[in-house]
């Protein structure tokens, strides 16, 4: 049934959950591997959503389709949770939090570049100008304002960075073909990456985690950003009668971000990343408005 008034308020409580995902991987950093927060986190995620399946007596479709291409799920689970949040959780590791997620913001501007080779599209005079303003707001947050300089805070959290938007460019790419429902699609790529990050986390990633802040920090981010999220946000995607109004919603998340950045990690806003959070978010709403009369 469609309600623009509910549609609104979870897509607006959907943006300000995933504005407070970067401190908390910077906080759960701080006490624990890149991998033991992984592993935590997709655990977390996992048991919510097979909650959600299970309150709506879907379970059983979960495990059908499961069944049904096993290896598919496997493999897409192998790109998202797992591949990409262990580049974007590295970058979070070495990069202040201010420049890890605004540069991650520039994976919509990464899948306009991969739908050259990947769908045969050719890019209009308005998709390159998107891309030249993400880019050169890349450029502009990593050297802190310099960009004659090219000297970035730590070059290969820059790249991690820019990795984490070709691999989840590249998942949502595929993800779009599939004919599954959302949430089992979901709910079936952690169940079956939990597994792997278990192996992961015991084998290379320093066993699993004592009872701590980063231990609760790591259960907020399987709750708030990786899983449950997403379904307040396809939730009000399908309330609303125009969802392009609600999807423009999530332009304030990167503003928010900053905001509890500062406030709780206590990490001071350099002014080269405002000016390029300026240049990557009208680059992104280009690339959105090209896209869309494309189609």
């Amino acid at each position: 049934m469609k309600d623009n008034r509910r549609a609104l308020l979870l897509g607006l409580s959907a943006v300000l959950l995933w504005s407070t995902a970067a401190t908390a991987f910077k906080l759960a950093l701080a006490e624990l591997t890149v991998l033991q927060l992984l592993c935590v986190a997709i655990w977390v995620s996992a048991t919510a959503l097979l909650g959600t399946l299970a309150w709506q007596g879907r379970i059983n479709v979960l495990w059908q389709s499961l069944r049904s291409t096993p290896l598919i799920f496997l493999g897409m689970a192998c790109l998202n949770p797992l591949l990409y949040y262990c580049i974007l959780l590295a970058a979070y590791d070495l990069l202040p939090a201010q420049q890890a997620q605004t540069i991650n913001y520039t994976w919509a501007i990464m899948l306009a570049l991969l739908s050259i080779p990947v769908l045969g599209q050719r890019l209009a005079a308005r998709d390159w100008l998107a891309i030249a303003l993400g880019y050169m707001g890349v450029v502009v947050i990593a050297t802190e304002g310099n960009p004659l300089s090219l000297q970035f805070t730590s070059g290969v959290g820059v790249l991690l960075a820019l990795s984490s938007t070709l691999v989840w460019a590249v998942f949502w790419l595929l993800s779009a073909r599939s004919e599954e429902d959302p949430t089992i699609s979901l709910a079936a790529y952690f169940v079956c990456a939990a597994p792997l990050a278990l192996l992961l986390c015991l084998g290379i990633g320093g066993g699993l985690p004592a009872p701590g802040k980063g231990l609760l920090s790591a259960v907020y981010v399987g709750l708030f950003e990786m899983g449950f999220t997403w379904l307040l946000w396809s939730t009000a995607l399908r309330a609303a009668t125009n969802v392009s109004r609600v999807g423009n919603l999530i332009f304030l998340s990167p503003m928010l971000s900053l905001v509890f950045i500062g406030l709780i990690l206590g990490e001071s806003i350099h002014p080269a990343t405002v000016i390029g959070l300026a240049l990557i978010l009208p680059g992104i709403v280009l690339q959105q408005r090209s896209g869309s009369q494309d189609s």
